[in-house]
């Protein structure tokens, strides 16, 4: 299920540099969640710099990662995205650590399909042991 988004300003960056970017964070999603990178699933949605605001000001680079991970994941393995997902952007972008934000977002395995199926079926004995590690 891991699925990262990632939004930045259109024109700021050229394209080896966004896949460098979809690759390192794959790589780090992969490694966190202890998930084998074929899982992950990474986007870049690129915004006219007329359509993006920080601080008041319109235009101005602001990276915002959104990451997607099952109900149940460790609060501790969720805070290791957060910071791990900040320093590729700073490392690969240049972007000012100040300015990247992260969300962590959670789903219920009920919610979420793969390959037509839910994840509290797919994947029920990772999610079960998951959840026990977590209470």
């Amino acid at each position: 299920m891991p699925i990262f988004e990632v939004h930045l300003v259109a024109g700021r960056h050229p394209p080896e540099r966004l896949a460098e970017l979809l690759r390192a964070l794959s790589a780090r999603y992969a490694e966190i969640l202890e998930s084998p990178v074929e899982r992950v699933r990474g986007f870049v949605t690129a915004h006219p710099a007329a359509h993006v605001v920080a601080g008041g000001e319109v235009g101005v680079e602001a990276p915002y990662v959104t990451a997607l991970v099952l109900r149940g994941r460790p609060v501790e393995q969720r805070h290791r995205l957060i910071a791990a997902f900040t320093d590729v952007v700073v490392d690969v972008l240049g972007a000012a650590r100040a300015s990247v934000r992260v969300r962590i977002e959670q789903v219920d395995p009920d919610e979420w399909g793969i390959a037509r199926v839910p994840a509290s079926a797919a994947r029920a004995t990772e999610i079960a042991a998951r959840a026990a590690g977590s209470g």
